[in-house]
């Protein structure tokens, strides 16, 4: 990671150096092909909250997501799309069940040569099964059928070769990558229930009649939505591990220098990425060294109790509150290469994983069930009274 600068942690720094006036012109030929280049990351202008939860998800999926909440025009997915343009390659599949080398291995013979017959021969005899490319954005369409989520049966398949297979959904492509659900609030709450399910547990079952198929889903889950168009159910706001408001930013310097940036990317992306190839490759080398430094990132007991005494006063029932809390500050901390958390890496990370999360409706409710319960045992203690 970069070194220190004052109190100011690397995380910070990655965020704000670029922020403002990084527009260069370098003469280019524009030569007019159609490429799909997301806009740099690191380009993004601002909006230091909603790029910092981005990162901690991206470096421990553990957090359980991001939910971003705010108005249309707002950047929301285009610092979401951005994201796959700063994080490392991931090992992908070759074999036509999604299976990787390390699943194998972990499975004595005759299991592997029955659940995976078109990769078990290649494996046995050392070919290669497998690559390594770029993380994806994998985005939910808002009219996706719950059959185009989770998989069916592969129609042409039982046609025309006579064989029953369960065709793999969406959620196991976004397996390894970014699945990515704009308009949360819009979708079907079945769906959106099975996305959370898989989120949570990294795998998900598919069952059709006599045929059934366990696929991963260890994707990082973004989701966002304009308040504005409908609220989002409780019970699926509490699966989302960081919620971030996403507002417009109202510094006239910056509204121009988001006008700027997005005027150069559009008349030639290629040209404008390149500008920030220097800054993206120096975010990918962090976030490689932060998901290193995760694995041995501990929480000491003096900042585990600040936590717990924060989540207590707020009188929060959800025991996602600490877990989504503390995991957060511990990539927090990775990401300003340090190993300990501290109370001010708490600090950082609490709005973002507690806000949204103590409700007033189950505060009053619990309030009323204590005074109704005091009322019948009053009465019973007027009726009945105990054996003298």
């Amino acid at each position: 990671m970069a070194e220190n600068k004052g109190n100011t942690s690397a995380l910070m720094r990655l965020l704000g150096d670029y922020s403002y006036k990084r527009i260069t012109d370098i003469p280019e030929p524009d030569l007019g092909l159609a490429e799909h280049r997301p806009y740099p990351f690191i380009a993004v202008v601002g909006q230091v909250e909603m790029r910092t939860a981005l990162l901690l998800a991206v470096i421990n999926p553990a957090i359980g997501g991001v939910l971003l909440i705010g108005p249309r025009g707002t950047g929301k997915t285009t610092a979401v799309r951005s994201i796959t343009g700063i994080l490392p390659h991931i090992e992908v599949s070759d074999c036509e069940e999604s299976v990787l080398p390390e699943d194998l291995e972990n499975l004595d013979e005759e299991d592997a040569k029955n659940l995976y017959p078109d990769c078990y021969e290649k494996f046995k005899k050392r070919e290669t099964i497998s690559h390594y490319e770029a993380v994806r954005l994998v985005e939910l369409p808002l009219n996706a059928r719950i059959e185009d989520v989770v998989g069916g049966l592969n129609e042409r398949a039982a046609v025309h070769r006579n064989l029953v297979r369960v065709e793999r959904g969406i959620l196991s492509r976004a397996d390894n990558n970014i699945l990515y659900v704009d308009e949360v609030n819009l979708l079907d709450d079945q769906i959106v229930d099975v996305i959370l399910d898989a989120a949570a547990q990294g795998s998900y079952t598919v069952r059709r009649g006599a045929v059934s198929g366990t696929y991963r889903a260890r994707f990082v889950l973004v989701g966002s939505m304009n308040p504005e168009e409908g609220r989002l159910r409780p019970q699926i706001l509490d699966r989302f591990g960081l919620r971030v408001n996403v507002r417009g930013l109202m510094n006239p310097e910056d509204r121009s220098e988001i006008y700027h940036r997005v005027r150069a990317y559009r008349r030639n992306p290629t040209r404008f990425i390149r500008q920030w190839e220097a800054e993206t490759t120096a975010a990918e080398e962090d976030i490689i060294i932060a998901r290193e430094l995760l694995k041995d990132t501990t929480i000491p007991d003096n900042a585990l109790q600040c936590g717990l005494e924060l989540i207590q006063k707020l009188e929060i029932d959800s025991h996602r509150a600490e877990y989504t809390m503390f995991e957060a500050a511990r990539a927090y901390t990775a990401a300003d290469g340090r190993v300990e958390v501290t109370i001010s890496d708490i600090r950082a990370v609490a709005a973002m994983a507690l806000r949204q999360r103590r409700s007033e409706f189950m505060l009053n409710f619990f309030t009323n069930q204590v005074e109704e319960d005091k009322q019948i045992n009053k009465i019973l203690d007027d009726i009945s009274p105990e054996d003298s």
